[in-house]
């Protein structure tokens, strides 16, 4: 289990990190941090950089829906996760009220079951995707409530895994696909290292039903084992949570890295293939890393990517999902290098 957690219940136990408090500043993002083991890094965000994401934080942040939302609870959770990779947790920091707001939202999504899809609707990959988001919170801030919810959440996805040992898009164990089950894996992650029970069986089946889907012809991952062809965004999706779980010296890594670094870009699923991708890269680390931030970096600065309102919204890449998926996904990717959330820790 990793430091952050003792560290942060104590913090909320002595400092009340959910009390309704004055904000607090959250550390610069060079500062190094007190908790977890981060990546050897030499990638920093500059001072561009850093501009550009409180810009875009600041957008998300007026485009909050009353009821604490972003949309479903997919985009919550991705939204969420922008401002804590930030070190804006609930009631501390500039957004501290916001992402209050936004974890109260999905905690009030939760039906008797534990699903988290609410009155807008969703599936398990909206669902896994906001349980990461409440495991991140947890285990942050150590508060109970919270955590009430996403153990519900962890264990619904317990129940629906499947006899490969992954899940689809259903609250039951009949099919499965490496796109919903990496989510699921990544929650769950996130749920052991904040001290909620999780199987080690679970996560072993659903890393065998992850490395059935690599291609070995070309280096990368497929939908399913039987699928044809890889992808770049399942490529790095099946990178990342390899190294997630600690599989760091996995013979498929270099072979994937390699498919990804040739591919470059998923056009159909541009903003979901770098959310993967920005953090499997910075867990290889090195060159492929450096080159890859550098690239990234790049494009997302590029003279009028980003709107002059502090959003980034491409309509060739992903437009059915709105600009607050594609500015959280863009903030998530230029913030990797402040190693803030503890489930890109190793």
């Amino acid at each position: 289990m990793r430091r952050f957690f003792f560290v942060s219940v104590l913090a909320a136990a002595f400092g009340g990190l959910f009390a309704t408090s004055a904000a607090t500043q959250p550390p610069k993002a060079d500062e190094p941090k007190p908790i977890g083991v981060v990546p050897k890094d030499n990638v920093k965000m500059d001072d561009d950089t850093k501009k550009a994401v409180e810009k875009a934080l600041k957008y998300l942040a007026e485009k909050q829906e009353a009821d604490g939302s972003w949309g479903n609870t997919a985009i919550t959770g991705f939204t969420l996760l922008a401002f804590m990779s930030n070190g804006h947790m609930p009631n501390q920091g500039d957004h501290g009220k916001v992402v209050a707001k936004g974890v109260r939202n999905l905690c009030s999504t939760a039906r008797e079951d534990g699903y988290l899809v609410g009155a807008r609707g969703g599936n398990m990959y909206c669902h896994g995707m906001a349980a990461l988001a409440l495991t991140q919170a947890y285990g942050m801030t150590g508060d109970e409530d919270v955590k009430k919810i996403t153990k519900r959440a962890i264990e619904l996805i317990i129940k629906t895994q499947n006899n490969e040992g992954g899940w689809r898009y259903d609250p039951s164990p009949t099919g499965a696909d490496i796109s919903v089950t990496i989510m699921q894996v990544m929650a769950l992650r996130g749920a052991k290292d904040a001290g909620i029970h999780v199987p080690d069986k679970v996560m072993t089946d659903a890393i065998k039903y992850v490395n059935r889907c690599y291609d070995k012809r070309t280096g990368g991952y497929k939908y399913q084992p039987y699928s044809a062809g890889a992808g770049y965004a399942r490529t790095a999706a099946g990178v990342c949570v390899l190294q997630l779980c600690g599989q760091y010296d996995a013979e498929e890594i270099k072979q994937a890295v390699d498919y990804m670094e040739k591919i470059g870009d998923d056009r159909a699923h541009y903003w979901y293939g770098h959310y993967y991708a920005c953090h499997a890269m910075n867990q290889v680390g090195g060159e492929p890393w450096e080159k890859y931030y550098k690239r990234m970096r790049d494009k997302l600065l590029a003279p009028g990517y980003q709107k002059a309102t502090g959003e980034w919204y491409d309509p060739r890449l992903e437009a059915a999902y709105g600009a607050s998926y594609q500015t959280s996904i863009a903030v998530l990717i230029l913030s990797v290098p402040t190693h803030y959330l503890p489930i890109y820790q190793k």
